[in-house]
């Protein structure tokens, strides 16, 4: 990247939803220290040379993270929240101004196909989605558009989102923020991990997604306002610390949302017909999930981390894989796994060759849980 080239423009660089979206590359990445990351996040930093202390700096709220390369997209129109629940996971109908929620879109046979993050400013939704997915998204939409008074735009290009770890809804006059309700549990939803659990163990969690114009964006880079920035590397162990699932990481073609205890957040089980509603009811009131979400601990001793979609093994049988693998700087290093029901909730399992024990998230002896949830979420700084 030319020297200084923040400051007066982004034309040397690809930005998410272009044609060249494949080489984004965030210009905190010119920092001094950063290392790239890989996979779906490539195009970000997996840290700046100290990723324990980002991890601490982001836990105490004092670092933001660069998530620039998510895709965004705009809903304008009258009939946008009504149109939106007629075909998501999520009651949207009557949605708030500045009131974020998650909802999924499924597959006909009710396998998760998109999660996601919603906010109305009352003009417009906005919706943040995983890399690259916002062209598929928005073909599918404007599919489903008729003669509904909405209008659907990829606007990544145009926005940047940045993740801090805040538990606040963005108020009229301030960037637009999508706040993250894990773990909280939703009005119509229902909890798939035990009472103790829920009451006792469930870990804390607060996020939230600032929009932002890509082009200020960049000049604020320039300025040294994101000095303080956090990697990929810190967000995943504080998000798998969480247990919080994410497309493409926990969720594979089959992954349906009661596995990964994704219906306290993202789906209203009272609401009106949608497309894989018949899966999510019949799981949910006569069957149970045929995998669970779990969070395992790895033997410390070795020095490598198991590979995303590592086999996980009881004994000389395959019961899973491992979804998400990160260091964290108390817990040392863990990762979350979706096994087959079946395996012994006390079983002791090889995760990608590393040792490791579970420590449960969706119960695998019973179905959802009725408990009301006492939520802890991270301080506020």
């Amino acid at each position: 990247m030319r020297p200084g080239a923040l400051e007066t423009d982004m034309s040397d660089v690809a930005v998410p939803g272009s044609p060249t979206e494949l080489t984004y590359r965030s210009p905190l990445l010119e920092r001094p220290g950063a290392v790239p990351a890989e996979g779906p996040d490539a195009g970000l930093a997996w840290h700046y040379g100290n990723p324990t202390a980002e991890q601490r700096r982001l836990e105490a709220g004092t670092a933001k993270a660069d998530l620039s390369h998510r895709g965004v997209v705009r809903i304008e129109g009258p009939d946008r929240l009504t149109w939106l629940h007629s075909m998501t996971t999520q009651a949207l109908s009557g949605l708030a101004p500045y009131t974020s929620t998650e909802a999924l879109l499924l597959t006909p046979n009710g396998h998760v196909e998109h999660d996601l993050h919603l906010v109305d400013d009352g003009t417009a939704v906005w919706i943040t989605v995983e890399p690259g997915t916002a062209p598929a998204l928005v073909a599918f939409l404007k599919k489903m558009q008729f003669m509904l008074r909405v209008e659907v735009a990829d606007v990544t290009a145009d926005w940047a989102v940045i993740g801090e770890p805040v538990d606040a809804e963005s108020t009229p006059g301030e960037p637009l923020a999508w706040r993250d309700p894990w773990p909280e549990q939703g009005v119509g939803a229902a909890l798939y991990t035990t009472a103790e659990i829920e009451v006792e163990g469930h870990p804390a969690w607060a996020w939230r997604e600032v929009l932002i114009p890509r082009e200020e964006f960049g000049t604020r880079v320039a300025a040294g306002e994101f000095d303080d920035a956090a990697g990929t590397w810190a967000v995943d162990a504080l998000r798998v610390a969480a247990w919080r699932p994410r497309l493409g990481f926990e969720t594979d073609h089959r992954t349906i949302p009661h596995e990964l205890d994704w219906l306290r957040t993202a789906v209203h089980l009272e609401k009106g017909c949608y497309r894989g509603q018949e899966t999510v009811a019949r799981v949910h009131n006569l069957g149970r999930p045929p995998r669970r979400l779990v969070m395992l601990h790895l033997d410390g001793t070795m020095n490598e981390l198991p590979v995303t979609g590592a086999t996980v093994l009881h004994g000389t049988r395959e019961v899973g894989r491992v979804t998400t693998a990160a260091r964290h700087h108390e817990l040392g290093p863990i990762a979350l796994a979706v096994l087959k029901r079946s395996t012994p909730a006390d079983a002791q399992l090889v995760a990608g060759g590393v040792e490791a024990g579970q420590e449960i998230v969706v119960d695998a002896a019973s179905g959802p849980s009725a408990v009301v949830p006492k939520i802890r979420r991270l301080p506020q700084a």
